[in-house]
């Protein structure tokens, strides 16, 4: 028989799930994993591109590991709304808390009126984009195909565009290379660039008839975040800052042949023959750190327009919206009015697609959950830092929140013995590794 104990479910086995689910269990809760997929690497998996070798593989390893804890139970493919509804999930299964780490999955819109029309047909969005360049040379890749072209317009600004960027311009090389009859591996590429690729086969650039894909930035270069300036930074630390990411990206421009165009944004749709065939963009300047739209306009044309702007959560049934984002009313703990016992963790909350921000906000609310609210730690973690605010806003949850009493032994006999139908309903078994083992393809990019 069971003993009474905490129960905690986490949606999303990745980053943010594993790292929650292993600092619960830590602390004597036992922990439900609710994963969509097979496997539960998220992000790592599909959205890091795959010259990141290493880093990926440390990851993998790093979530297996977490997700491997005495007291943390997993269940692949089942996906919260879908296959176990939320509200249920919440009321009846006897969790005392709910941990939101799905992530964020959606393409944030394109804005511009009627442009999702031509998603197909001149449109792309960076998440399916990636997925493919990450997962295509895979036997069982059944996802949607693209072709990397000459002059793609690429819509962003953030670390995720240039991914974009440099996949097309590695892509386009490689093929150019391929039809002289020299086969290069993109990982190689990206990690010794173009110009140095070439030059060991008496190459420059300009030989390959390559046209650049470019990005169009609505803020200046020292603005694009690809080093962030520390919180409560002085000016002058500031004015480093933004001096080190315009050399950066001057780097990686030289390396990966892409272009940058910055101080512009969409503004209107070309449309030819049912098709995007490019966008008309509006010039902006910046003004008090914001973009301000002028009068001056003009236009690009590419094969089709890549949008880079930003990933959102998915809906989930049950859960209350506000414009994209779930109606969060505490943004450092990802509480939602409508459910006290619910949190969030990760990329769904921060809005920052990488590791770091992912397992950093995690860490934190694992924390906090396991003191303030299931009394099962001291609470280490005042704030994450998430605005100016946040000291306040832990202040107010702290009043807010009331120590859960442990669920009773036949509380916990009846969860484990829904989780375990579910884990036979899948095909799971005893164990995280040996399931990755048997769903893990051996060709997996």
């Amino acid at each position: 028989m069971s003993e009474a104990k905490h129960c905690v479910a986490v949606i999303g086995g990745a980053t943010a799930g594993a790292e929650v689910a292993a600092g619960l269990a830590a602390h004597g809760a036992l922990v439900v994993v609710f994963e969509q997929n097979p496997r539960p690497y998220g992000k790592i998996e599909d959205g890091l591109p795959r010259w990141h070798v290493a880093l990926r593989k440390k990851e993998y390893g790093n979530v297996v590991e977490k997700l491997g804890k005495p007291g943390v139970h997993f269940v692949p493919n089942t996906k919260i709304g879908r296959d176990v509804d939320f509200g249920e999930l919440v009321r009846d299964w006897g969790f005392g808390a709910v941990v939101l780490a799905n992530g964020a999955w959606r393409d944030r819109p394109l804005p511009l009126e009627g442009a999702d029309e031509y998603v197909g047909r001149g449109l792309v969005y960076q998440n399916p984009f990636i997925i493919w360049f990450n997962h295509a040379d895979e036997a069982g890749y059944d996802g949607p195909r693209f072709v990397p072209e000459d002059g793609v317009l690429v819509v962003g600004g953030g670390l995720a565009s240039i991914d974009v960027a440099k996949a097309l311009m590695l892509e386009r090389t490689r093929a150019a290379l391929a039809e002289r009859g020299i086969e290069v591996d993109v990982v190689q590429l990206e990690v010794k660039g173009i110009p140095k690729i070439l030059k060991g086969h008496d190459l420059a650039f300009e030989d390959l008839g390559i046209e650049p894909c470019t990005i169009f930035y609505r803020r200046d270069l020292d603005d694009m975040p690809v080093v962030e300036i520390p919180e409560g930074a002085p000016p002058e630390r500031a004015e480093k800052v933004r001096n080190s990411r315009r050399r950066l990206l001057e780097k990686a421009m030289d390396k990966y042949r892409f272009r940058i165009e910055p101080l512009c944004m969409p503004d209107g749709l070309l449309v030819e023959d049912d098709r995007l065939v490019g966008l008309r963009f509006r010039r902006t300047r910046m003004e008090n750190g914001r973009p301000v739209a002028t009068d001056e306009t003009f236009e690009r044309r590419g094969p089709y327009v890549v949008s880079s702007i930003g990933s959102i959560p998915e809906a989930i049934p049950g859960i209350e919206m506000k414009g994209e984002l779930f109606a969060f009313t505490d943004w450092d703990l990802g509480r939602l009015e409508a459910h006290p016992t619910v949190f969030a963790a990760g990329n769904v909350v921060t809005g920052k697609g990488n590791i770091v921000a992912s397992r950093k906000h995690a860490s934190f609310v694992e924390e906090r959950l396991a003191a303030e609210y299931l009394g099962l730690a001291e609470r280490t973690t005042d704030s994450v830092g998430t605005d100016e605010s946040a000291q306040a806003t832990t202040k107010a949850v702290d009043a807010a929140l009331a120590l859960k009493t442990p669920a009773p032994a036949e509380t916990v006999e009846a969860l484990l013995a829904r989780v375990r139908a579910r884990q036979d309903e899948v095909g799971y078994g005893d164990d995280v590794a040996g399931w990755l083992e048997r769903v893990t393809p051996d060709d997996l990019q």
